[in-house]
């Protein structure tokens, strides 16, 4: 998903008008209180949830199958309401049993015939992320005699022998959330299968229950006190939208909320004095890259994509005007997913990108290109067209709004576009198929970034990118994707620069903080105070 949001200016009182009063001496010890930007927010039916802030709900209100560690992303997936699983000899089905005696926030039992139902009604809802569960070969004609139940065993049959570990990174994402058959069948609207009732209501068995959503203002929870898991340290949970980094600043110093996790650069610096509070790192799954588009005859040689590679001062941003929000990544899988590389090549060095332009016979360049109005592309674009004028090359930079550079790019007419990729789910194949995936460069529409850069990808690396979704020894996967990026960092025009990192601002006694790495979303179970 293109990570693209409008900045939208709020005034600090209206960030603190939420149902508290309006300035507190300090939150009380079992709320926590969290600022953000969470506009983006458009449903919280986990079927159809696909923002970063509306899957930060989602993932708190219910439960998956398998499921991540908050507090130790390292040790991969875990089971969750799944008990234990198994493959079939042929690979085509995997089953699931089910933890007994679980029960939902409403007290109805946690059943086989739920989770199997929440997979086919997510499927036949066809909602932005079913692609996720379509990629087993699930479609609204086949899905209910492809997830089946059986007892407390939920079963689905594949197009085919997918690796265990892909099929188990797919069932982490929200779209595989474990919905509450009963309850939702009660607010069912026109055979919608209770979308319309779930966006803003909650039908789950997670930690904390919906309370209240109130759009572009705040996101509150209680804690399910029948939660079949270890009981949340925190009795409620309030996430206000404070989209101004300044605000969210000073409503941390002054002890009104416990968590900031939108701060700039300078606002974290800022901060640095200040004995109260805290300033957690932690690398998110966002790559922020650089595409050329192949549609262009002056981007499209070879040579030039080289030289490419040479004009950008990784290190220069990451000191200066990215430093502490972004680190130098040259690859298309970020760190902490499986096969992650953390080779970086290329250097800066425009002297060698005009040698190599020279050495191909190109005489000047000129191209063109559309930046969104961000102060980060912008001045990452600015450091870039100051590079390729070292290397004898002109960049003419048009600034325009988000959602205008978004459309004109996904109609292939941005010749350099400068953006972040996030990961729809934790499986390296979700940046594979689509920094590397193109199965048909000449069709009018399509969604990869791979197409929206006319790049037409080797047909020999998308069978590798196919054949690592197949791959059932974990470990010669893992050796599969680090060999697909080595071959397409050599030629790609579709150039990673960087991963961002999330700086959080916390006050000191919030311990168990996790806003869920890169391969997840944050989880309040786990967050405590201390006295």
């Amino acid at each position: 998903m293109t990570y693209l949001l409008s900045p939208r200016a709020v005034l600090l009182a209206s960030a603190l008008a939420v149902t508290a009063p309006a300035v507190w001496a300090e939150t009380p010890a079992d709320v926590l209180v969290v600022a953000a930007t969470i506009d983006d927010i458009i449903s919280l039916d986990p079927a159809q949830s696909f923002e970063f802030s509306g899957n930060d709900v989602t993932q708190n209100l219910y439960d998956r199958l398998v499921d991540f560690d908050p507090l130790d992303l390292n040790k991969g997936f875990q089971p969750s309401l799944a008990e234990s699983w198994s493959v079939s000899d042929d690979g085509l089905t995997i089953s699931i049993k089910l933890k007994p005696g679980l029960s939902f926030a409403s007290g109805n039992p946690i059943r086989a015939e739920d989770a199997a139902w929440s997979l086919q009604r997510a499927v036949k809802l066809n909602k932005s992320p079913a692609f996720i569960l379509n990629q087993f070969g699930l479609t609204a004609e086949n899905v209910d005699e492809k997830v089946v139940f059986d007892g407390d065993t939920v079963s689905i049959t594949m197009d085919q022998a997918y690796a265990e570990s892909f099929v188990l990174n797919c069932l982490t994402a929200s779209v595989a959330s474990v919905v509450d058959k009963e309850t939702v069948l009660q607010h069912v609207a026109d055979d919608d299968y209770g979308n319309t009732w779930l966006s803003t209501n909650s039908a789950g068995s997670g930690p904390y229950t919906l309370t209240t959503w109130r759009p572009n203002e705040a996101v509150q929870f209680q804690a399910n006190p029948g939660y079949w898991g270890e009981a949340p340290a925190m009795s409620r949970v309030i996430v206000r939208n404070v989209a101004e980094s300044s605000a969210q600043r000073l409503l941390l110093e002054q002890g009104d909320i416990d968590v900031a996790r939108n701060l700039t650069p300078s606002d974290v610096g800022g901060l640095s004095g200040n004995a109260a509070v805290k300033i957690q790192d932690e690398p998110r799954g966002r790559i922020l890259y650089m595409g050329l588009s192949q549609k262009v005859e002056e981007l499209a040689n070879p040579a030039v994509i080289q030289a490419m590679r040479h004009v950008i001062d990784f290190d220069g941003m990451a000191g200066s005007f990215l430093k502490g929000q972004f680190k130098v990544r040259q690859n298309f899988l970020p760190e902490g997913y499986l096969g992650a590389s953390d080779e970086n090549p290329w250097t800066y060095d425009p002297a060698a990108a005009r040698k190599i332009l020279d050495d191909a016979g190109l005489g000047q360049i000129t191209i063109t290109t559309r930046i969104r109005d961000l102060r980060e592309y912008t001045d990452v674009a600015q450091t870039i067209q100051a590079g390729m004028a070292e290397a004898g090359m002109t960049l003419n930079i048009e600034q325009m709004t988000g959602a205008q550079v978004l459309d004109a790019y996904r109609a292939q007419q941005v010749p350099i576009f400068i953006g972040e990729w996030g990961p729809d789910y934790s499986d390296p194949n979700t940046n594979a198929s689509t920094f590397a995936w193109n199965p048909d460069p000449q069709a009018e529409k399509g969604s990869t970034l791979a197409w929206r850069n006319s790049y037409a990808v080797p047909q020999a690396l998308q069978d590798k990118v196919k054949a690592a979704t197949l791959e059932g020894d974990t470990d010669k996967r893992r050796e599969m994707y680090l060999e697909i990026q080595q071959e397409y960092r050599d030629s790609a025009p579709i150039l990673p620069m960087f991963q961002r990192i999330e700086q959080t601002g916390l006050r000191q006694n919030v311990e168990g903080w996790s806003g869920g790495g890169a391969v997840t979303s944050v989880q309040y179970r786990s967050v405590t105070k201390a006295n």
